[in-house]
Parts: structure tokens; C-alpha cells; sequence
């Protein structure tokens, strides 16, 4: 009887195949579960940050909290970094008469380019004279207007992965949210006005 040659052998030998197989799909699989770890914590990060801002800015809408924003904001952000470490925060409120003037003032385009030239007359609905194309104003604002709360994020990704494939090792998150202040006292409308300026 013939014995097969070592070829032969080492050819049907199949005792070190699984390991073989796992150490080429044990990196792509790697790869795959910490791009939908990072996927995961960056969609829970904005959940919980649009929730905290929410609230925050429910409270902030109250009568009396004018003097509290800053505690108010603190909190939301606390809250924020039980769940997201490290994150840095960039705040922004602005308010509005109403929910129909959170967007750039209207104006007559001339000349057809999309744009507010000199000369083009346009509605100024926060009365300053000028064309804004956010007329609102800095602040929470009084009764009954619109606050718009808007909060920005930054915090380091969950694994390094984005460096890997040239993307930033931080990860950034805008939130933003509109509510109406309490009406507890009459609010301060200023008149629309044409201007042709």
C-alpha cells in the first residue's frame, strides 16, 4: 500500500481550517461591531441631549425663570454627562414674536438671484431697521414669544475607529427645539414695516 505524499496530506488535512476562516473574518467582523457600537451611542447621545434640552427649555419658559437660565442650562448639561463623558457644550437662545417669524424676513427679489440686495424692500419684522436673515432676538424673551433653544455638542467618539478612515476622533451634535413662553404678562409685538432700503 502506497502512503500519500506530504502534499497530498497536508492538502486534505482540514484539523487548522477553523482557525484559518476566523483570522480572516474575525478583523471585518471587529470592524462591524464597533461601527454599530459608535452608531448606537452617538443616536442614544442625541436622543438624550434632545430630551434634556426639551425640558430645559419648558422650564426656561416659565415666569420667573429669567434669573435661573444659567442653573437651568447647567443642569440639562449635567444630566447630559451621566451619559456622555467629556462633552463640551455651545448653547444658543434666541427668540421671536411668533412661530411664523422664526425664519428670514420677507422681501421683494428684484432682480431674481435669490438673494436680499441693497435697494430690495423687505418686512422688517424685529423693528431694527434693517434685513436680518434670523430676526430674532438674543435670549429666552418675554411672554408668549417663541424661544428657540438651541444646543451644540461635542464629545469624543466610543472607539477610534473614525481615524482609521480619516473621520475626526470627535463627534458633533446639534439639537434644537421651539417652545412658547408662559403667558403671564402682554407680550411686546413690535409693527411690521415695509422698508426699502
Amino acid at each position: 500500500m502506497m502512503r500519500p505524499s506530504f502534499l497530498a496530506r497536508l492538502r486534505d488535512d482540514a484539523r487548522g481550517s477553523p482557525i484559518a476562516e476566523f483570522a480572516v473574518v474575525a478583523p471585518t467582523m471587529l470592524l462591524l461591531i464597533m461601527a454599530s457600537m459608535d452608531l448606537a451611542y452617538s443616536s442614544y447621545a442625541t436622543s438624550v441631549l434632545e430630551g434634556e434640552i426639551q425640558k430645559a427649555s419648558r422650564d426656561s419658559g416659565m415666569e420667573g425663570s429669567g434669573d435661573k437660565l444659567a442653573a437651568i442650562q447647567a443642569k440639562a448639561e449635567n444630566q447630559v454627562r451621566l451619559v456622555v463623558k467629556n462633552a463640551t457644550f455651545t448653547p444658543l437662545r434666541k427668540s421671536y414674536t411668533s412661530y411664523l417669524t422664526a425664519k428670514p424676513e420677507r422681501f421683494t427679489d428684484s432682480n431674481g438671484n435669490g438673494q436680499r440686495d441693497p435697494g430690495e424692500c423687505f418686512d422688517d419684522v424685529n423693528a431694527n431697521g434693517q434685513w436680518d436673515s434670523d430676526p430674532g432676538n438674543d435670549g429666552q424673551g418675554g411672554a408668549n414669544d417663541v424661544a428657540a433653544y438651541t444646543m451644540k455638542m461635542t464629545f469624543p467618539r466610543l472607539f477610534p475607529l473614525a481615524g482609521m478612515i480619516g473621520l475626526p476622533s470627535t463627534e458633533t451634535i446639534t439639537v434644537k427645539t421651539y417652545l412658547r413662553n408662559q403667558p403671564y404678562n402682554a407680550q411686546n409685538v413690535p409693527t411690521v414695516k415695509t422698508l426699502c432700503t
